[in-house]
């Protein structure tokens, strides 16, 4: 993904219920990758808990029990 991009990332659990929606941007600090259990991993930075505490607040996404879609 690209630099400063910002995106809505949706998650959904398993039986198709959507949990919430973040916004998010991509920077630097943030990277997808492959957990050694297998499951895929994205770690991005939360513009709506960033917006609140007042300073950078990273979340990571995990396909163990949900999935993620970005827009």
């Amino acid at each position: 993904m690209e630099n400063n991009k910002t995106f809505t990332i949706t998650f959904t659990k398993q039986n198709g219920e959507i949990v919430k929606d973040r916004k998010a941007k991509w920077n630097d600090k943030c990277r997808e990758f492959v957990a050694q259990a297998g499951h895929n991993c994205l770690t991005f930075l939360d513009l709506d808990a960033t917006e609140r505490y007042g300073k950078e607040q990273y979340r990571m996404a995990t396909d163990k029990i949900t999935t993620w879609s970005i827009k």
